[in-house]
């Protein structure tokens, strides 16, 4: 009997080992976390309309409404008897569903498609890689993508350790820095996608002479 307490005891240890999480096991869960999170969302808003693409605003039961309309610099295109319409930033279907109220009261066929035409920006590379200069993207792109449009870097002076994605955002100029070194060592790394006219910049490595 005397060995009962003892068995319970190891018991209770062992349960309460079993289930002790380290805190470095709770980090990287939330780090994980967050980083998907952050690849959800630019995943959304690289699928969004953005300047620079073109659409097709259609309507079934009024075919000589139909128009191919092209994302002005402003993000706004010219609709059919309304007339200038924000619609940069906004996914195909939440357009397709905003047009379709906005149209309703003039349509007897209350039907409203919106399709992309094509989807093309510029945007710049700069610094330490081979072919530096404007890229024209014609669909969505990561950082890491358009250094490889540039010819790639070039690997005796390139920092890619301190990638700058500079970007022109709510009438700021911002800057993103980034760890594209991670895409090498097998890190994790979130792809960071570019928007229209950002420009990436590749710094050199500090060389001590």
């Amino acid at each position: 009997m005397a060995a009962l307490p003892a068995l319970l005891a190891l018991g209770a240890t062992w349960l309460l080992t079993g289930c002790t999480t380290t805190t470095s096991e709770v980090a990287s869960a939330e780090q994980a976390a967050q980083a998907q999170m952050s690849a959800d969302q630019q995943s959304a808003d690289a699928l969004a309309l953005k300047e620079g693409d073109v659409i097709k605003v259609s309507f079934p039961g009024v075919p000589s409404m139909d128009a191919t309309l092209p994302v002005r610099a402003d993000g706004r295109v010219a609709l059919p008897l309304v007339g200038d319409h924000a619609v940069a930033g906004k996914s195909i279907e939440a357009l397709t569903k905003e047009l379709l109220a906005l149209y309703e009261p003039q349509l007897v066929s209350k039907e409203v498609q919106v399709s992309l035409v094509s989807s093309s920006f510029t945007l710049y590379v700069t610094g330490a890689v081979l072919r530096p200069g404007k890229i024209v993207a014609e669909r969505r792109i990561s950082a890491f993508d358009a250094i490889m449009e540039a010819g790639g870097f070039d690997k005796a002076r390139a920092n890619l350790k301190a990638v700058v994605v500079v970007r022109q955002e709510e009438g700021q100029t911002k800057s993103y820095t980034l760890n594209l070194d991670q895409v090498f060592t097998g890190g994790q790394s979130v792809p960071f996608y570019l928007k229209p006219f950002d420009t990436v910049y590749v710094p050199t490595k500090f060389n001590w002479f």
